[in-house]
C-alpha cells in the first residue's frame, strides 16, 4: 500500500510568465517525487489561476505539467483532481487527454482505513455570500454558453486580465481569522455531527497552513499553498502529516 498525497493552490498562470514557469517547474519535480512511492495523488483545486476550455481551444501554456501528469497516468499512477474557484471551468480535456480524474464538488473518501472529507473547499461554511453568488452564475451553462461565445484571444486575454489583478496574483498572505471565523473550520464541525467517524477534512482555497482539531478524533488540515512554500500532505499507514518540498528550482 502505497502513499497517498495531497496538494491545493498553485494558481498557475500569475503574477508572470516568468514566476508561473518557475512555479510549474516546483510542481512537476513534486509529481514526479511523489510519483516513486505513490498509490494516488490529488490536486486538491486551483492548479490553473484561470482556465477555460473552448471546444477546440484550451489556455496557452502549462505544457511541462499537462505532459507530467499524461506520462504518469499513462504509466498507471491515479492521479485525481478538484475544480478550484479559479479554475473551475475545466471540462473535459485533462481527464481526456491526460487521464486525470476530475471531481467538481467534495467527496468523503475510505482511504488507508481512514474516512476523509476532500476538496476544494470554495463556497463551504457560512458567510462568503457574494462569492457563492458568483459561483452560481459561474458555474450556470447558458453563462459558460455565452463566455464561449467570445473568441479565444479576447476570452483567455481577458480573464487572464483580470487574474493578474487577482489577490492571489498579489501573493497577500491570508490571515488566520481565529476559530469562530475560519468557515471551513466551522463546516467541518457542521458535518461531523451527522457524519462523526470522518477522520480528516483536507481542504486547500485559504492560502494558509493549518492543522487543527475538529473533535477529539478528527481533523482539518489546509494545505497551504504554493506561493512561497511547497505545501502538501502525505498519508502513510493512516496518518496524515503536513510537509514541505524542497524544490530543486
Amino acid at each position: 500500500m502505497g502513499k497517498i498525497y495531497f496538494a491545493s493552490d498553485f494558481h498557475l498562470g500569475i503574477p508572470d510568465a516568468a514566476r508561473s514557469l518557475e512555479r510549474e517547474k516546483k510542481l512537476v519535480a513534486w509529481l514526479r517525487m511523489a510519483a516513486k512511492d505513490a498509490e494516488c495523488i490529488y490536486l486538491v483545486g486551483d492548479i490553473f489561476d484561470f482556465w477555460f476550455e473552448y471546444k477546440h481551444a484550451v489556455p496557452r501554456g502549462y505544457t511541462r505539467l499537462l505532459g507530467a501528469l499524461s506520462e504518469l497516468c499513462d504509466a498507471g499512477l491515479r492521479i485525481e483532481v478538484f475544480t478550484g474557484n479559479h479554475d473551475m471551468w475545466m471540462f473535459g480535456y485533462l481527464v481526456e487527454e491526460c487521464g486525470v480524474i476530475l471531481h467538481r464538488a467534495p467527496v468523503t473518501l475510505q482511504l488507508q482505513g481512514k474516512k476523509i472529507m476532500l476538496g476544494h473547499g470554495d463556497g463551504l461554511g457560512p458567510g462568503d455570500y457574494g462569492y457563492k453568488f458568483i459561483k452560481r452564475v459561474f458555474s450556470n451553462r447558458f453563462c459558460q454558453w455565452l463566455f464561449a461565445r467570445l473568441h479565444p484571444n479576447f476570452g483567455i486575454g481577458l480573464a487572464n486580465f483580470w487574474s493578474r489583478r487577482s489577490r492571489a496574483a498579489s501573493n497577500v498572505k491570508d490571515a488566520f481569522k481565529g476559530e469562530e471565523n475560519e468557515w471551513l473550520l466551522q463546516y467541518c464541525r457542521e458535518v461531523i455531527q451527522r457524519e462523526p467517524d470522518i477522520d480528516y477534512f483536507i481542504f486547500g482555497h485559504r492560502h494558509l497552513l493549518l492543522d487543527m482539531k475538529v473533535n477529539e478524533r478528527s481533523r482539518y488540515v489546509n494545505l497551504g499553498d504554493w506561493f512561497t512554500d511547497c505545501n502538501y500532505a502525505v498519508l502513510e499507514e493512516g496518518k496524515l502529516e503536513l510537509k514541505k518540498f524542497i524544490s530543486p528550482y
